[in-house]
């Protein structure tokens, strides 16, 4: 699904328009939210795509849900 990703201070937040939902990042697999997973407050998580590093934010990307609660 399509997810918006931006970068408030030192926070990551994600926004997914299909759901109008909005929400931190509470915990990500690697040192930047690229080519992992990342988990948001309500406990979703998503796999991203790989990007380089330096992607500037806030970018919309394509990012698949893998775990969390249900709808």
């Amino acid at each position: 699904m399509k997810v918006m990703l931006r970068k408030i201070g030192e926070t990551y937040e994600i926004y997914v328009p299909k759901k109008d939902l909005e929400e931190k990042v509470v915990e990500m697999e690697k040192d930047t939210p690229w080519g992992g997973w990342i988990r948001i407050a309500n406990g979703w998580t998503f796999a991203m795509p790989d990007m380089p590093a330096d992607t500037r934010l806030p970018v919309t990307v394509e990012a698949r849900r893998i775990g969390g609660e249900e709808d």
